[in-house]
């Protein structure tokens, strides 16, 4: 099914503003509703609107001390969002492209780490508690913060308060058990960073089987919040390269070396720019 042109307007528009303004929810449902254009989103914002109403119940006064607030506040978000409401990850959610939208992780109550994040950290700001994403390569992670005190969460797994200790064993289970983790691995995520991780596994999916012409509508689409992403430009330019659109592969690749800093992949893509326009000559 044709995505409505109102949608792109509403994507493009996002794009437009300053991350700090950008809304997790708001634009993953928007990305969720391209792909499911008849889909009316009124009933999942009416849904985290009761999440949030029950987090704040949950927590109540208590939510605000200064001793006790940070605790209460890790087990509202656990006991209403984990336990109540059921959201959790498996091993499947990777292998499910339903689990990248944001429709079908509130329908099903299972979803990839970050889209169950995007959840949480919702939740949380509504409230107008400190709340961050954090790029762990292992899985998405949020960082709860009150009064100096922080505890990292793990969406994925009900919620679980991740020690230092568990981290630590977490990337070393995915790197290799002579690589260190370091303070780079859990440092805060911008908004739009969030929402760009947020798709990456619904891409490896498609590139697995093959399917270019999917993959390529994800970034295309991706890059209309996001017009100013290197990565994202390069990604478009091989796609693009790869079915033999050299000309709008070229396009992309022009973007890529527009923003992108000087390092060996812009190197790299300078000399694959080249190849491809001397195919078109």
């Amino acid at each position: 099914m044709q995505t409505s042109p109102k949608i792109y307007q509403d994507l493009r528009r996002i794009g437009m503003v300053d991350d700090t303004k950008l809304v997790l929810s708001e634009t993953a449902l928007l990305l969720a509703k391209s792909e499911r254009p008849r889909t009316d989103t009124t009933v999942y914002e009416r849904h985290l609107i009761n999440l949030t109403e029950k987090v704040a119940a949950y927590a109540g006064k208590q939510a605000n001390c200064k001793i006790s607030g940070l605790p209460i506040r890790t087990e509202a978000l656990q006991q209403i969002i984990a336990k109540r409401f059921g959201y959790g990850g498996s091993d499947d959610s990777y292998e499910n492209f339903e689990c990248a939208n944001l429709m079908r992780v509130i329908d099903r109550r299972e979803g990839l780490p970050t889209l169950l994040g995007i959840i949480y950290i919702h939740v949380a700001r509504a409230l107008g508690w400190t709340i961050a994403g954090l790029d762990f390569p292992p899985r998405f992670l949020i960082r709860l913060e009150y009064f100096g005190r922080r505890e990292i969460l793990d969406p994925f797994d009900g919620g679980r308060v991740i020690k230092p200790f568990d981290l630590r064993a977490l990337y070393k289970a995915v790197s290799g058990p002579q690589i260190e983790i370091t303070p780079e691995h859990t440092k805060p995520m911008t908004n739009r960073a969030i929402i760009l991780r947020s798709q990456r596994n619904s891409i490896v999916l498609h590139l697995r089987s093959n399917d270019l012409e999917q993959a390529l509508k994800i970034v295309n689409t991706l890059l209309l919040i996001a017009p100013k992403n290197p990565a994202l430009w390069r990604k478009a330019g091989i796609l693009n390269a790869r079915m033999d659109r050299f000309e709008e592969a070229i396009v992309a690749l022009e973007k890529f070396l527009s923003f992108a800093e000087a390092d060996v992949t812009r190197f790299q893509t300078s000399i694959l720019l080249q190849e491809l326009r001397e195919q078109l000559n």
